[in-house]
């Protein structure tokens, strides 16, 4: 796997390693400027190139390479040449330098890059397969356990390029989760993201001193995968596709939440979760309703498999 460290973009790679099964190594790429200022069109970092000692594209080359995040392009793109087109190249999202940057290509379905190398599916990788949350399920938490049903995962995103969470959206958003409480006698099990506004997690801070309710504070290991196992139903924020993507692999309904602001390719993805029946918006009903899981990441682990088999096949 080839990223600059991003954990975004390190944890779809992941997911997708894991997905294909086999041992894999994680190589983290730092260029310099004036060369990061070029990428994803400019060359490698000299300093990286792969003669270099410590090159982070140093061979032995491996039969395939997963990469993401703009910085890493130059260096996929590297690899393909300096193993005379023995590697197998992969890369997860739109890398904005055309189809053939890799041999294969995945996007999500409200990316527009499409061509015969491009796999779309309608969310992103990840590391939540239908296995790790089925053991997750019956694997005992001394913190979840004792909590009534419904329990509800509450997914807090924060402030992007898009969203914005203002004063009546906070308070919006804490209204609901009080009437999940109060009328539906809901536990929940709330995440914030380093985006979340002190603001809103002071708020949070208290909504979870008062009782029924945990919120993870940051430290130790993340509770997400046990939160989104054990819960009945989702709480999401729109500002992320990767936190509803995630919810989207439980099988449980998935209430969103808008903060102020939008953008096309998010308001197309949220559509095509709604007509699947997914997502239901929030404040609202708490639904019960199930579906098939929507995991893309086994998904694209096929694909590159058939596609690297025939690779080599020539």
């Amino acid at each position: 796997m080839l990223t600059d460290g991003k954990a975004g973009d390190e944890t779809q790679c992941i997911g997708v390693a894991e997905a294909l099964g086999t041992a894999y190594g994680i190589r983290r790429v730092a260029p310099r400027p004036p060369f990061s200022w070029m990428m994803p069109w400019g060359p490698v970092d000299p300093r990286e190139s792969e003669s270099r000692p410590g090159s982070p594209i140093a061979p032995p080359f491996p039969d395939i390479v997963i990469a993401s995040g703009r910085r890493a392009v130059p260096y996929l793109r590297r690899v393909k040449k300096a193993s005379d087109g023995r590697t197998f190249t992969v890369f997860l999202k739109d890398p904005r330098t055309g189809p053939k940057t890799a041999d294969l290509i995945w996007v999500p379905e409200h990316d527009s890059l499409r061509g015969t190398n491009v796999l779309v599916t309608p969310t992103a990788p990840h590391r939540f397969s239908r296995q790790v949350l089925a053991d997750l399920r019956t694997r005992p938490h001394p913190d979840i356990d004792p909590l009534s049903h419904p329990r509800v995962a509450v997914l807090i995103g924060g402030d992007s390029r898009h969203h914005t969470f203002t004063q009546d959206d906070i308070e919006s958003l804490m209204a609901g989760l009080a009437r999940l409480q109060e009328q539906d006698g809901a536990s929940l099990m709330i995440t914030a993201s380093r985006r979340t506004p002190e603001s809103l997690k002071r708020r949070l801070e208290q909504l979870a001193a008062s009782g029924s309710c945990l919120l993870w504070d940051g430290s130790g290991e993340n509770p997400l995968s046990a939160y989104l196992a054990k819960a009945d139903a989702v709480v999401a924020t729109a500002d992320s596709t990767n936190m509803i993507g995630e919810a989207a692999a439980t099988g449980k309904p998935v209430h969103v939440f808008t903060p102020q602001g939008n953008h096309p390719k998010i308001d197309r993805f949220l559509g095509t979760l709604t007509s699947l029946g997914i997502i239901h918006p929030f404040p609202g009903p708490l639904k019960n309703t199930t579906y098939e899981p929507l995991d893309s990441t086994p998904m694209i682990a096929s694909e590159i498999l058939q596609r690297f088999a025939r690779h080599r096949a020539g």
